[in-house]
């Protein structure tokens, strides 16, 4: 009898996932309809979504409330819609430099707004309230810091309510009491799901609410949930969603509202190949927060197995942006074979609101157990130290009247200008520019050093590596974005 029950329970589980397959596949074909287009970068600030939120006080469906200020005075909003019993709590960037989510949340009001998917709306929003923290540290956002202006990290204050943007949210889960709550973040790109080199592109997490991470119905049902998520997010990124470590962490909101009894679901966006800016993730985020809601509110996910959460690969961190495999480095006389692992880092710009990238060596040694976004195979390639090209260049125009391309196959990732006024460090041609004083930086192949490098073999050279960006010189193929001013 018990057998029988259990495939009962699997075929109704599998059932609740398919009844909603075909909204979810229209919410995912339709997507660039509803996509708030002003919002395209990572670094948004508090004074790009201030029109949006004011748009929305036009709309009789919203209740839009000012609940409190950061630290430096910027407003936090409270938007809600819908008129049902279940109360959903939505809160983003948390930590200022963890966006992603604000945008998709931007595009659902846009998907709400529309005249498309009536009687999937009307469900929606005749069962649930749905209330949006689009920003929660709108100073940490200004900056692009993780941090608050007082310096501190809102999710670690649960306990201690220091900072005034957790005393809101702390204040706003309080008085609405709500059945989920879904807190939304980013997490490094250098996550992938555990053995595998495909990214964790979502990862996903029902936090423990005490050390012996015991499951009662509420952390319960944020796991039903988040096998339903996962099942949907699979269509889109087979194999690239995580689910993130659940070690229980007491000073933590997520954790704490999981046991102040809100069925609390954290989202993590993390990396995917050539998506600097997180659009395919944002989308993602989007299908797949509107696909939860969705299944709360017919109940479908009721029906899901637990177990099934444990099935979704943990959290691993070993990707980098290049691995390069195998490659030959002589020292002192031997000849040593290595893998190396480069990230390209992020700079900001005064203003943090863009950034430049700069190449760093991460790890070198066996990386047999590590990925990368790109690899390259570089058996029976010998690693060259690049060179300052031996002329001195008058302009920038001269230099790009010159065949970058000659010059990296002559092994000069480098070259001196006589005039170049340049405020900004970086570059968009594919070489290095020294100024009229600055001496060639030292390379090594050091843990930490900007990397910028050839590879040769049978004196050949087909590989440059330009601030960490690898250029296959014979068929020009690249991602890179740009290279290094040194003054």
């Amino acid at each position: 009898m018990k057998n029988i029950f259990t495939v009962l329970l699997a075929l109704f589980s599998f059932s609740a996932i398919a009844q909603v397959n075909d909204i979810t596949t229209s919410l995912y074909d339709s997507y660039s309809k509803y996509k708030e287009q002003s919002l395209d970068k990572r670094r948004i600030k508090h004074d790009d979504i201030q029109p949006l939120i004011n748009q929305l006080k036009n709309h009789s469906a919203y209740t839009v409330k000012k609940v409190g200020e950061s630290i430096k005075g910027k407003s936090i909003s409270l938007i809600s819609v819908g008129n049902g019993p279940t109360n959903i709590f939505l809160w983003s960037q948390m930590h200022g430099n963890e966006p992603t989510a604000t945008q998709a949340i931007f595009d659902i009001f846009n998907f709400l707004n529309s005249s498309d998917f009536k009687a999937e709306k009307k469900e929606l929003l005749s069962k649930l309230t749905l209330h949006f923290m689009p920003m929660l540290n709108p100073d940490g956002a200004e900056v692009f810091s993780r941090r608050n202006a007082l310096g501190i990290d809102i999710n670690r204050d649960a306990l201690m309510l220091q900072s005034p943007e957790g005393q809101v949210l702390k204040r706003i889960r309080d008085s609405l009491n709500a059945d989920f709550g879904f807190n939304l973040h980013d997490q490094s790109t250098y996550y992938n799901a555990e053995r595998t080199p495909k990214p964790a592109t979502i990862s996903y997490l029902a936090p423990a609410f005490n050390y012996e991470k015991d499951i009662n119905d509420v952390r319960g049902n944020a796991m039903k949930v988040i096998v339903f998520m996962n099942a949907i997010i699979q269509k889109y990124a087979p194999g690239q969603v995580g689910r993130y470590n659940d070690d229980f962490e007491p000073r933590a909101f997520g954790d704490n509202i999981q046991k102040w009894g809100t069925s609390a679901i954290l989202i993590e966006s993390g990396g995917y190949k050539n998506d600097a800016e997180k659009q395919e993730i944002r989308k993602l985020n989007y299908v797949s927060i509107l696909s939860a809601c969705y299944t709360i509110a017919n109940g479908n996910y009721k029906a899901i197995a637990i177990d099934d959460y444990e099935k979704i690969p943990q959290n691993d961190r070993k990707l980098f942006d290049l691995k390069i495999e195998r490659f030959t480095h002589k020292l002192l006389g031997k000849d040593y074979i290595l893998d190396l692992g480069i990230n390209h880092l992020e700079v900001d710009d005064k203003h943090h609101s863009t950034f430049y990238n700069v190449g760093s060596i991460i790890d070198k040694g066996d990386l047999s157990t590590f990925y990368g976004y790109e690899t390259l195979d570089a058996t029976g390639y010998r690693l060259i130290e690049g060179k300052e090209y031996p002329k001195v260049i008058q302009t920038m125009d001269d230099l790009k009247n010159m065949d970058i391309y000659s010059l990296l196959k002559q092994g000069y990732t480098y070259v001196r200008l006589a005039e170049f006024s340049q405020q900004d460090k970086d570059i968009s041609i594919p070489i290095n520019i020294l100024d009229k004083d600055q001496k060639v930086p030292g390379f090594y192949v050091n843990i930490g050093n900007n990397p910028n490098f050839v590879l040769q073999k049978d004196g050949r050279v087909d590989y440059a590596v330009v601030n960490g960006f690898l250029i296959n010189l014979n068929t020009k193929e690249t991602n890179f974005k740009n290279a290094i001013f040194y003054k």
